[in-house]
């Protein structure tokens, strides 16, 4: 039986994890704080999609076993540094932001990553409970020379649609860009990802994130084919009923991604060069609006 490690029991590690654990796969769902990694293994990870409710029962353990097939790295991307990596099997990071795949390189070798993103939307109601608000696609590619067969058998036996991808840094300046746009604004604004749509006031600060993050790809030699303003718009409209990370973590008082997405936008654009006023405005007010959290409720 394949053996699959994910590392961050947020909404999307227990959909994946949840999910492998269904199909039959030997999943192990990994937890840095062993009481919660208690309370997972005896409730399992319960999955609800609009009209099912599954319960899975993957393993769940501060610990990773030995001999993974596939290790699939979903913790914040604070947390990339300080993971306890096993040895030998690729690593697949499906994080947000910008950044992991080189920490993970430099940690692990660059042979072993594979990188990229995934369009799955979900969000974590309780702890190990989880709603899956949209299907979508997770598109990765070997950093440098990974083989990628395993990981891409792994997902489609799970059910999910896995597309390989030549060129995986574009896969993370894809999902980058909806990242800096869709984060940043729902968690300021307090609503839903479909919420970003429903005025123009919403909709012109929309355009003008997704641009800017745009230009900053650019620079980095990252073209994309599509209109990015209006794929960012049509994932709002099918995800409309999400919460993003970043405003799950903003409500339950957590730190956020900011750093590692607008804040490592921003660090790449100024290299080049570059002003993203629109971006500088809301990574300054996400993160004045962790640090007054810190302030006020110590």
């Amino acid at each position: 039986m394949p053996r699959v490690v994910i590392f961050g029991p947020g909404a999307l590690g227990c959909l994946f994890a949840g999910r492998f654990a269904l199909a039959g796969i030997d999943a192990w769902l990994l937890d840095y704080d062993p009481y919660r990694a208690a309370q997972l293994q005896s409730q399992g990870i319960i999955i609800e999609e609009e009209h099912a409710r599954k319960v899975a029962l993957p393993k769940v353990s501060v610990l990773p076993p030995t001999a993974p097939d596939l290790i699939l790295v979903l913790t914040k991307s604070y947390s990339t540094v300080q993971l306890c990596l096993p040895l030998n099997a690729p690593v697949l990071t499906l994080q947000n932001g910008l950044g992991n795949a080189e920490i993970l390189a430099a940690r692990c070798g660059s042979h072993r990553v594979l990188a990229g993103a995934t369009s799955e939307a979900a969000t974590l109601l309780t702890p190990g409970r989880v709603r899956h608000a949209a299907r979508g696609t997770t598109t990765f590619g070997a950093w440098d020379g990974c083989n990628t067969q395993t990981a891409v058998t792994l997902f489609q036996q799970a059910g999910f649609e896995a597309v390989l991808t030549d060129n995986p840094r574009k896969a993370l300046w894809w999902k980058a860009v909806i990242s800096a746009t869709v984060n940043p604004l729902t968690a300021l604004l307090n609503v839903p990802n479909g919420g970003l749509l429903d005025t123009s006031e919403t909709r012109s600060m929309l355009r003008g994130l997704v641009n800017e993050a745009v230009r900053a790809a650019h620079a980095e030699g990252i073209q994309f084919e599509e209109s990015m303003v209006e794929m960012v718009e049509n994932i709002c409209l099918t995800t409309r009923t999400n919460i993003s990370s970043m405003l799950q973590d903003i409500r339950n008082g957590k730190p956020t991604e900011i750093e590692a997405i607008s804040g490592e936008i921003l660090r790449r654009a100024g290299t080049a060069g570059l002003r993203l006023p629109k971006t500088e405005v809301v990574y300054r007010l996400v993160s004045a609006m962790e640090a007054l959290h810190t302030c006020y409720n110590p």
